[in-house]
């Protein structure tokens, strides 16, 4: 599970999923021999043996004040499912589904609010989360498409209302059938749309979200990917 707060990563991962490179942390804290505190929110960190426990006390203190210097979180535990379990009771879950459409081996994004994003949108009640992705991007974007796969799933918080959101999106891999009447969206704030290759949109997004740029990542490692 991975969730986004103010855009940047909090991750749980089973122990044993761990792999022997962690040069990418910046500081590793096993929670069996020291005790949590906001000073350990510094770059990126990975938290070894972490608990129920010590993983509601890391998110309370990222929504009490998120450190301008904590990049990324790790939480690496063997009670994964009772965590998230846990983490999904104390917000209410809102869900959401988008994707990446494909035509001709490029990839459509569209520009909102200044920076490169996906189509995605919550989901209508009673509709499942394939048929919410179709319908968003049709909606936002004038393209009809098919679902051709998963591709990943996200969640980020924010609050509505005095209300503790998390935000569960599913990320669908999708075949353009028909971009004829392409158009923005222009009452959901959409700019432009347009067709990007691969290597473009790593380019592109530099101006995106950290959440984005994680579908991106995990379009990227999909088997047969080469061919789009």
């Amino acid at each position: 599970m991975i969730i986004f707060f103010d855009d940047r990563p909090f991750k749980i991962v089973r122990t044993n999923q761990l792999t022997g490179d962690t040069t990418q942390f910046d500081q590793i804290v096993d929670l069996r021999l020291e005790k949590l505190g906001r000073n350990m929110l510094l770059g990126h960190i990975l938290f070894l043996n972490s608990t129920v426990t010590t993983a509601f006390q890391v998110i309370q203190l990222l929504e009490k004040e998120l450190p301008n210097e904590m990049l990324s979180i790790t939480m690496a535990t063997k009670e994964k499912v009772e965590i998230e379990d846990k983490i999904k009771a104390y917000y209410k879950v809102i869900k959401a589904a988008g994707g990446v459409v494909v035509k001709d081996g490029k990839w459509l994004f569209m520009y909102r609010r200044k920076t490169w994003d996906l189509p995605k949108g919550k989901l209508d009640k009673g509709e499942n989360s394939k048929i919410a992705a179709v319908r968003e991007i049709e909606e936002e974007t004038g393209v009809k498409a098919l679902i051709r796969g998963k591709i990943c799933t996200t969640w980020h918080t924010y609050t509505l209302n005095n209300n503790r959101i998390l935000k569960r999106t599913k990320w669908y891999l999708l075949d353009c059938v028909d971009d004829s009447k392409m158009e923005p969206q222009a009452e959901e704030q959409i700019e432009k749309l347009d067709w990007f290759t691969r290597s473009e949109a790593k380019s592109l997004l530099i101006n995106s979200y950290s959440s984005i740029r994680y579908v991106v990542d995990s379009l990227s490692k999909l088997p047969n990917i080469k061919e789009l």
